[in-house]
């Protein structure tokens, strides 16, 4: 079994022999406490790069980053990134990844997702323009809302068919106007900008408890503790799976890259299965007795999710490299 300290290496090596380095930067990186950020923190700091993490752990936890902490290259700071903050020291590159995700948080904390992603986003633009650091902005594939048929997969070009007074509405339109701050501060101030739109990510140190608990963790705990696996729907709504080193590296591929003009790139594993394969597919990688609770489908819950990832493997010859079986006896093993 690989630990995370091997996969960082592999990460940080394919980017070095991709021509990507962040070495002796100095980087910012709000939510870097978080399953996706602290990941992002982990190759920047094995990279070279001196980061700053801001994280109100609000979602996000310590433990994630206490080995950084403890390291040299890398200093923390508890701080909401919708309330301003000022910095003398001079950052290269600002990544924006702060916010709350789980479907399971629209319910009990909306305002702070809608803060996050427009109070928080304002803040660390500004925090860029300062200091003249590009900036990278991670949005979701949640501002597609429910496609039309025709259009899964699903390319960037797409504007998206989302319900703004829906219980989503919180998520897809906070990440939908995180965009229009991006793209505003590249049109009006010439920011060096890049938005990532993430398709379902999981590995190591994404949450499973009940507050936060996302489909792949919460379908392998409920397998290894023998309970019910609990499917919302009939199961048919299919979502695609990228396991978290494939897209931290398409993360930093964009935002390393030279060149490129404001992009918005889908980053996400191609291949489209149902939420009912998915269920089988745990049951059987970690030989459980768990059976199937079907529960009401939310509303507004996506029938398809499948990205179009054509540009960015035409601009950062990116592709997912692990598959899904592969990603989940990662997975599977890593939360025995």
């Amino acid at each position: 079994m690989k630990t995370i300290e091997n996969e960082v290496m592999d990460v940080s090596d394919s980017l070095e022999r991709a021509g990507v380095s962040f070495k002796g930067q100095r980087v910012l990186v709000t939510g870097g406490a978080g399953f996706l950020g602290s990941w992002v923190c982990d190759v920047l700091v094995r990279q070279g790069a001196a980061v700053t993490c801001i994280d109100n752990l609000t979602s996000g936890q310590l433990g994630n980053i206490e080995h950084l902490i403890k390291g040299e290259g890398f200093t923390y700071l508890n701080h909401d990134i919708s309330e301003p903050i000022y910095f003398d020291s001079k950052f290269d590159t600002v990544f924006h990844m702060a916010s709350r995700a789980s479907p399971f948080e629209f319910a009990e904390h909306p305002i702070q997702i809608l803060k996050a992603n427009t109070l928080g986003i304002w803040v660390a633009l500004g925090v860029a323009k300062e200091h003249g650091a590009r900036f990278f902005y991670t949005s979701t594939s949640e501002v597609y809302g429910n496609p039309d048929p025709q259009f899964v997969p699903t390319p960037e070009t797409y504007f998206g068919n989302v319900n703004s007074v829906g219980p989503r509405g919180c998520y897809d339109e906070a990440k939908r106007a995180g965009e229009a701050f991006v793209t505003a501060y590249n049109t009006q101030h010439g920011l060096d900008t890049r938005m990532v739109r993430i398709f379902n990510t999981y590995g190591p140190r994404m949450r499973s408890d009940d507050i936060y608990g996302r489909v792949v963790p919460r379908f392998i705990e409920q397998a290894l503790k023998g309970k019910p696996i609990t499917i919302f729907g009939d199961g048919n709504q299919t979502r695609s799976f990228t396991y978290i080193t494939d897209q931290v590296e398409g993360i930093l591929k964009l935002a390393g890259v030279e060149g490129l003009q404001n992009p918005v790139v889908n980053i996400g594993n191609n291949v489209e299965i149902s939420v009912l394969q998915l269920a089988e597919a745990v049951i059987s990688l970690t030989d459980s007795k768990s059976e199937l609770s079907f529960h009401p489908l939310p509303i507004d819950d996506p029938d398809r999710r499948c990205p179009d990832i054509s540009r960015a493997k035409e601009l950062l010859g990116w592709k997912p490299k692990v598959g899904l079986e592969d990603g989940l006896r990662r997975f599977i093993e890593y939360m025995r």
